[in-house]
This record gives C-alpha cells, sequence and structure tokens, in this order.
C-alpha cells in the first residue's frame, strides 16, 4: 500500500472541505454522517478554515487524519475529537472520564477494501492514546450494518447506549467504544 496517513495542516483547508462534500454525496451519507451536502456547501470559508486549525497536526482536542494516495489525491480521512469527563457531548449526554470521539469516517468508494480505513483509524487510535484518553468510542446509525461489522472487526464493541436522533424521529445510532485496558 503506497499511501501516506497523516494529519491535516491548517493552510489544506480546501482540501478538507472538498474530501468532506464527497463523504456527504456517498449513497450511504444519510446514515453516516448528520449534515447534508446542501447543509455543508452553504457553509462560508471560516467555518471550514477553523474547522481545520481545530484538527490540524499539532492540535490537542481534535486531530483530522487522511490517507493521501500516491498521486497526493485525499482518498480517506476520519477525524478524533477529545471529549473531558465532566462535559456534555453533542446529544447532551454526560461524559464521564477523557474519551475519544471518532467521527466523519470515509474512503473514496474506489480505495475500500485495501485496509486503508484499518490504516486511518490505527493513527487516529495512536493519537487519542496519546492525549490520554481511556477509551475511544464512536456512534454509528442502527441501520449501518457495513459500519458496524468493520467497528467490530477492529476491536470496538456496543456499549448499549442508543442516541435517538431528534432531526429523525424513530431513527437512532449506537454507540461502539474500545477501553484501553483492552487494547492488545
Amino acid at each position: 500500500m503506497n499511501y501516506k496517513i497523516r494529519s491535516i495542516r491548517a493552510d489544506e483547508w480546501p482540501r478538507a472541505k472538498a474530501l468532506r462534500l464527497v463523504s456527504l454525496q456517498d449513497p450511504v451519507a444519510h446514515l453516516a454522517f448528520l449534515e447534508t451536502y446542501e447543509q455543508a456547501i452553504a457553509r462560508p470559508d471560516s467555518f471550514w478554515q477553523e474547522r481545520a486549525a481545530g484538527a490540524a497536526e499539532g492540535a490537542s482536542g481534535a486531530q483530522q487524519i487522511i490517507a493521501e494516495g500516491p498521486d497526493g489525491e485525499w482518498v480517506g480521512t476520519l477525524v478524533v475529537l477529545v471529549e473531558e469527563a465532566g462535559s456534555t457531548d453533542w446529544a447532551g449526554f454526560p461524559v464521564e472520564r477523557k474519551q475519544g470521539h471518532v467521527v466523519g469516517v470515509f474512503v473514496r468508494p474506489e480505495c475500500r477494501g485495501i485496509g486503508l480505513t484499518e490504516v486511518l483509524f490505527d493513527s487516529g487510535l495512536e493519537w487519542a492514546w496519546a492525549q490520554g484518553v481511556e477509551r475511544v468510542r464512536l456512534i454509528v446509525h442502527e441501520e449501518n450494518g457495513r459500519a458496524q461489522r468493520f467497528y467490530r472487526k477492529i476491536g470496538f464493541a456496543p456499549t448499549g447506549v442508543t442516541v435517538p436522533l431528534q432531526e429523525r424521529p424513530g431513527e437512532s445510532e449506537l454507540e461502539f467504544a474500545l477501553v484501553r485496558d483492552e487494547v492488545g
């Protein structure tokens, strides 16, 4: 595999925006992301600049990791957010311990199945553990079976926490987590 896995730089916000827009056009984007393409495309450049700066190399609260192909094209990404104990998460639940939260996982369809997602997760987990988190979690739509199978394969397990989607009544997401003590 001839791909470079690395954190983004703040000045790469146009590329981060472009990959996000591609991800939001994926056929399962409605299950994988809480944002739509229309919402994202309408955001001003300042939003994308701030988002990239907050998750760029050297940031401690979040990190966006990308897979860069041999030709320089960004073909995959994920973001790890650090959630501090005593805070409240995006869904309004209390955060009981310092943890990482993986969001925005995407690999271009033509690059799936070659191990890139695993390598992105390895890098994201390595960064999260270095931040001193006790566990890393992610939230996955109850109907996104493909993603759930992958997360189980790499060691994440359902925690039993269900997050109802307020903007989509009747739909829920499930929390999966990997606890540091359980990592081999």
